[in-house]
């Protein structure tokens, strides 16, 4: 390839040509610790493949605090359906196209090996002043974020952080939600009933993260089924027999579906009541949720092991009373979401309903606060809860020395405004501030699109203005008093 800049697109190429999934990272890991060696640089491999490489200042500039480029070495691998390329063992098949850098049947991986490549290039640059300089690349950030999760920074010495793991150029990312996913299981006892069997859908509706969405006033298809299930229990009398719906907790649900024994109703009275709940749910989300659809099939006469009554009485008071959706929203940032929560998922065996619900806030308090209160619905449910998949938040710093610095010089660069963002989603920052809390840390990088996705694509002239930006940081310092006289100077 030939591309500008051309060190950063070598050595994205070049890690390319390593299989480097999450769960598969010691060959990468290796290449950089090699890479490290070579350019007689300090190095640290852990038993995470976690690397940190250390270049000392340059001449004259030993007293300015040092900078940290940060990324994770692993990467998202997904295929089309016709794709025979095997992720083991087999390198990317990079190409180029209207501007873009993308992978011919796959992901492209610039989320987030171009935070390598960058860090790789000006690491090997000679001609670039510097105060201390480290890379710390972590790995597995895709999968649970294990690497930042486990690295040691003790002998890190750097005090700002450039994550280059943000994909929108021009937006610097401040801060994140910490969360954690609630597994929650109600148990069920069960009884032999016969009625006419029918299965019920809620669908149609738009989903979304359930971070970055979370705020569009979405529907929810598990709770709408939770709605539609106490209706029906009260004008048609139902029992019902099984219930699913969502497929990942950062998700908000798009579809439900459970299978139900109608008792004494006729067909006339099902359709109305349905009709009158979907055009109910319709004028609700008229804007947000316009195709909203609620289906069912009749099945016959059957008989079948259905929930009992008191099981189905806890699992309407758990649906139709569990808080969701934005709790509460950033006091400095008033536009951003801080607190949410998304039941994600539902599913039903023979014992036990389970249902998992992904929590989120960049006030811990108020994380702490949300899951005591799932644990309280949940005991009133007579269940139980599990906290697992726990990440920290990373806190908007109001007087960020490197915020307002490379505010400054994007500005002398471009003639823009860097606008600034917090993101209702997590960052392996939070993992760094835990075990570092002086550190200073924004996230950024160049324009990709459509990232874990087979349609990846990374702006190659947004990756070269990136790297200047990043470069001219460098250059420059970003302590206030050196960094303003170092700017005058040049």
């Amino acid at each position: 390839m030939d591309l500008k800049p051309e060190r950063v697109f070598y050595y994205f190429e070049e890690i390319s040509k390593i299989p480097r999934a999450s769960g598969n990272t010691k060959a990468v890991s290796d290449y950089c610790k090699d890479f490290a060696e070579k350019h007689g640089l300090k190095v640290r491999q852990d038993a995470w493949n976690n690397v940190v490489i250390s270049k000392d200042a340059s001449a004259g500039r030993e007293k300015e605090k040092g900078i940290i480029i940060q990324g994770h070495l692993d990467m998202v691998a997904e295929k089309t359906s016709n794709s025979t390329h095997d992720f083991s063992k087999d390198g990317l098949e990079l190409m180029t196209e209207n501007g873009f850098l993308t992978a011919k049947n796959t992901t492209l991986g610039a989320d987030d090996g171009i935070a390598i490549a960058i860090g790789l290039a000006l690491l090997e640059d000679e001609t670039l002043s510097h105060p201390h300089l480290e890379a710390v690349f972590t790995t597995d950030e895709e999968t649970g974020m294990d690497g930042a999760k486990n690295i040691d920074l003790s002998d890190v010495m750097g005090n700002y952080v450039l994550n280059l793991d943000s994909e929108d150029e021009g937006i610097m990312t401040a801060g994140c939600s910490g969360g954690a996913k609630i597994h929650t299981d109600l148990n069920v006892q069960r009884e032999q009933k016969t009625g006419t069997a029918s299965e019920l859908c809620v669908t149609g509706l738009r989903g979304g993260h359930s971070g970055v969405e979370i705020d569009k006033g979405r529907a929810n298809a598990i709770l709408l089924m939770g709605r539609l299930l106490k209706k029906l229990r009260k004008s048609c009398g139902i029992s019902l027999i099984s219930i699913s719906g969502g497929g990942k907790d950062n998700a908000i649900p798009r579809e439900c579906r459970c299978r139900i024994l109608f008792h004494d109703s006729t067909a006339g009275e099902t359709d109305a009541v349905l009709k009158d709940f979907e055009d109910m749910v319709k004028t609700e989300y008229i804007i947000s949720d316009p195709q909203i659809r609620i289906e069912y099939q009749l099945e016959g006469e059957q008989t079948e092991q259905v929930l009992t009554e008191t099981a189905l009485d806890y699992l309407l008071f758990y649906l139709n009373n569990i808080p969701n959706g934005v709790q509460h929203y950033c006091q400095e940032l008033p536009e951003l979401p801080e607190t949410s929560l998304n039941i994600g998922i539902i599913d039903s065996d023979d014992t036990k309903i389970h249902m998992c619900t992904s929590v989120r806030s960049s006030v811990k308090s108020r994380k702490e606060q949300l899951v005591e209160k799932l644990q309280d619905m949940a005991e009133a449910a007579q269940g139980t809860i599990r906290v697992k998949g726990e990440y920290p938040e990373w806190s908007f710093k109001s007087d960020s020395e490197l915020r307002k610095t490379m505010q400054e010089i994007y500005h002398e660069l471009y003639g823009e405004e860097m606008k600034v963002d917090v993101i209702h989603a997590g960052l392996e920052c939070g993992y760094l501030l835990q075990k570092k809390p002086e550190l200073d840390i924004i996230s950024f990088g160049p324009q990709m699109y459509d990232i874990h996705t087979t349609e990846e694509r990374l702006s190659i002239a947004s990756t070269e203005k990136t790297y200047r930006f990043v470069r001219k940081l460098i250059e420059n310092g970003i302590d206030s008093a050196v960094s303003k006289e170092m700017r005058t100077d040049r």
